[in-house]
């Protein structure tokens, strides 16, 4: 399968981020009833369809242009987008060889991965890279073998160690946060970092989650969808950031909440890393216009019911309270009352 890369938009300042209806198409679609209540909804990571669910990772037309505006946000703030903890370098190589063993698999006219022992070829067409390296040997990269691999990948990746019978983070890259600080949340357990999302806790979710993800074996992934709401195409929105974009949120008008409000999807494909038994947590960002959404109408139809009878705890939480009225009266003119069907995207 050929793509169609857009390597010039950006997501920044003009904004000429744009979906063609193919990629529109094959997009995670994350609310597969009316309503919505956070609940654990894992599946398998198993291939399904030509969509976002076809390969390990998925890449589509943004590719290019993804991977350059991360190289923008790590050379703006050095330090802040990418960190990691000393004892991690065991699953950086871990997750450097998933990444690129998933790639040269799944799309081998971009990627290839050539192995003599420990003596490995690396090439990525699409960013004109064709590194020889040391496995294991961190001096014969450019970067750490995280953020060298991973500045190559769409999304933001977290890689989190197991111990005292919970999860924390122990590295990471962010350049595509919504609203948090990877700096902050580096050595934080799980119960810690989940600790300000409403009602998990309330309803058994976090424990549940908990324990089915520390049974979690090699090479049997799962994956699972999550969801908000942000204005304008921008990719980092984290807390350190939050004068640069915070102010847009007051810019959505009854004429424009079309065209400025964007579902953010997120695809989180978990995987257990053989060495080091750390768990990854990809988390693959998809922005969606509410003009996006409506050329599927049954989407629009879905999302305007959603959104409508979402818990106001939710809303705040998610951020979208000052533009969650426009929103919703943009997307009524969708819903004519009929039965609300999705075909699950894959």
């Amino acid at each position: 399968m050929n793509i169609k890369f857009n390597p010039d938009e950006t997501y920044r300042d003009d904004y000429t981020f744009a979906n063609s209806p193919e990629t529109i198409a094959r997009a995670p679609f994350p609310f597969p009833d009316d309503d919505y209540m956070y609940s654990m909804n894992l599946e398998p990571h198993v291939s399904v369809g030509d969509g976002a669910f076809r390969a390990a990772f998925d890449i589509d037309e943004h590719y290019i242009s993804e991977c350059r505006d991360r190289a923008i946000t790590l050379e703006k703030d050095p330090g802040m987008h990418y960190v990691s903890a000393p004892h991690m370098m065991e699953a950086q190589w871990d997750l450097l060889e998933l990444i690129m063993e998933s790639y040269a698999r799944d799309y081998p006219q971009y990627f290839s991965l050539a192995r003599e022992g420990r003596q490995w070829h690396w090439t990525n067409r699409l960013l004109n890279i064709d590194d020889h390296f040391t496995f294991g040997d961190p001096a014969t990269l450019p970067y750490e073998p995280m953020e060298y691999v991973t500045r190559q990948a769409q999304g933001d990746w977290v890689l989190q160690e197991e111990r005292d019978g919970t999860l924390y983070w122990g590295a990471g890259i962010a350049t595509q946060r919504a609203d948090y600080s990877l700096r902050f949340n580096l050595g934080m357990s799980w119960e810690e970092f989940h600790g300000p999302v409403p009602l998990v806790k309330e309803i058994g979710m976090l424990d549940r989650a908990l324990k089915f993800l520390l049974r979690l074996r090699t090479g049997h992934p799962v994956r699972r969808l999550n969801w908000s709401l942000t204005v304008n195409p921008r990719l980092e929105v984290s807390a350190e950031s939050l004068p640069e974009w915070a102010p847009d949120r007051t810019s959505v008008t009854a004429e424009n909440v079309g065209k400025l409000v964007y579902l953010r999807i997120e695809l989180q494909p978990l995987h257990r890393l053989p060495r080091s038994n750390a768990i990854v947590f990809p988390i693959r960002t998809y922005l969606l216009s509410l003009e996006d959404i409506a050329t599927h109408p049954a989407w629009a139809r879905r999302m305007h019911r959603v959104l409508r009878d979402l818990n106001q705890q939710l809303v705040d939480y998610k951020g979208f309270s000052r533009y969650r009225d426009a929103a919703v009266e943009w997307l009524s003119k969708y819903d004519d009352g009929r039965d609300s069907e999705t075909k699950k995207q894959a």
